[in-house]
């Protein structure tokens, strides 16, 4: 059982979410999207009293129970905050998470850094749960079963060292069978947590625009959108090309309903992979081959460039990866959909560590739609926090001009770094002596295949 934190970790956490609060200026975002209360415990402390039950090993209702928190601060008022219809949760995200990347990421990296969209989907589990407004049977992609919950859609912004959510819906299913709540009638259609509910009622290929529409990609330094094979349709790519100054990088399935234009003939994706020439031998990039996907307004056709790389789970497989910037190399589309998996690790953080979907078991839409957000700012404050503390640059103004900009990390260069904590750990634990490290890092060096020793032999060509 984890032990909780003692009373001086508490004070240190409660001085840094305090400081995170304040950084992030959650006050003035609560206002604007017209997060308040007319009487009693303000909206920014009960924020802040939920936001650190997780960072502190606690839980809400044994808190509450049992009146430490503070006399004045009820159950009722927690719940009441999170129901409210009228409230903007989603823009407060936004605000936030705009607000943190122009003050306190963007100036830590430099321009020609690659900086993304991301946007992928992920189960919101509820599988206890019955009475859960517009609770539904969704399909979990990782492992194949259909579950009781939500399909969470989320759009965040990555720099390849840091992802921070801006925006998400909780998707229900369009399909009226596969639902087993439907919208509360009680709710005011003027709301916005009414807007909400019928937005979850909305494919993710439709919903997915109204999260571009909240957000100023030019003001986050954006050029690039990155999503999986199940977005990845010509008309969701041609229709973000030409309604958002955004080029897109995503993968793309194989299937036989999708075609692309090529030398003035319709191809599918496999008849396009025979068509290609591949490089020999044992390369990771296959080839490219340049298509249409369809008309602009202008009725001239929209140019994209696939890549056809190698399966490294199945060597003989292959993977089509396409962009819509043309001045994109073969490497960098490869190197720039990598940043993608960022989001993947959000979605473990969130449900692992920070309580997705298991914190509280409200039954109201807007509380779920309030908690993941205030789960979405925790994870802004560590990922912040994380930045501040590896990033030379935040130290002072003395070392801002100095440091150079922080570069992905090579795998052989990662790899070598694995060795060194390792013979350092056989050195200080097992007392080995040099020599005998070296013999036992010479042997582990000859039981790597191949294609693994050569970029060791020389970590700046990997």
């Amino acid at each position: 059982m984890a032990t909780l934190p003692n009373s001086d970790q508490n004070e240190k956490l409660n001085s840094r979410v305090t400081r995170f609060f304040k950084q992030a200026k959650i006050g003035t975002f609560l206002h604007r999207a017209n997060i308040h209360k007319e009487k009693g415990v303000s909206a920014l402390l009960i924020v802040q009293f939920i936001f650190s039950l997780v960072l502190q090993g606690k839980n809400l209702y044994r808190t509450l129970e049992s009146g430490r928190p503070s006399k004045s601060l009820h159950k009722d008022a927690v719940y009441d905050l999170l129901k409210r219809t009228t409230y903007n949760w989603r823009k407060l995200l936004v605000d936030v998470g705009e607000h943190l990347i122009e003050k306190y990421i963007l100036p830590l990296t430099s321009g020609d850094r690659e900086r993304v969209l991301v946007l992928d989907d992920s189960t919101y589990g509820r599988n206890r749960s019955k009475a859960v407004e517009l609770l539904s049977r969704v399909k979990d992609h990782t492992t194949g079963d259909y579950v009781k919950g939500f399909r969470m859609l989320t759009l965040g912004w990555s720099d390849g060292a840091t992802f921070l959510p801006l925006s998400f819906s909780l998707l229900s299913s369009k399909k009226a069978k596969n639902r087993f709540q439907e919208i509360n009638p009680a709710i005011d259609k003027r709301t916005v947590g009414y807007r909400r509910r019928k937005e979850a009622l909305r494919k993710g290929t439709e919903t997915m625009f109204t999260l571009l529409d909240a957000i100023n990609p030019v003001k986050l330094g954006a050029k690039t959108l990155l999503f999986d094979s199940w977005f990845a349709y010509p008309g969701i790519i041609k229709k973000v090309v030409m309604n958002y100054p955004l080029h897109v990088v995503c993968m793309i399935k194989r299937s036989p309903k999708i075609h692309y234009t090529y030398k003035g003939k319709s191809y599918t994706l496999n008849q396009l992979y025979k068509k290609v020439r591949k490089k020999r031998g044992r390369a990771k990039i296959l080839s490219s081959i340049l298509v249409g996907i369809g008309p602009d307004e202008n009725d001239d056709d929209i140019q994209a460039r696939i890549v056809f790389v190698r399966d490294r789970n199945r060597s003989k497989q292959w993977l089509a990866l396409l962009t819509t910037n043309l001045e994109h190399s073969e490497e960098d589309v490869v190197q720039i959909y990598g940043k993608r998996w960022a989001i993947e690790c959000f979605f473990k953080v969130a449900k692992s560590n920070l309580k997705l979907a298991k914190e509280f078991q409200c039954r109201s839409y807007d509380a779920l739609t309030a908690h993941t957000t205030i789960v979405f700012l925790r994870y802004m404050m560590l990922a912040v926090s994380s930045r501040e503390e590896e990033d030379p640059k935040t130290i002072g103004q003395l070392f801002f001009v100095c440091c150079d900009e922080i570069e992905d990390i090579r795998f052989a260069e990662a790899l070598l770094t694995i060795l060194e904590l390792l013979g350092s750990m056989l050195a200080d634990e097992f007392l080995l002596t040099d020599q005998q490290i070296q013999q036992f890092l010479d042997r582990f060096y000859d039981k790597l295949p191949d294609f693994l020793q050569k970029p060791l032999q020389d970590p700046g060509a990997a």
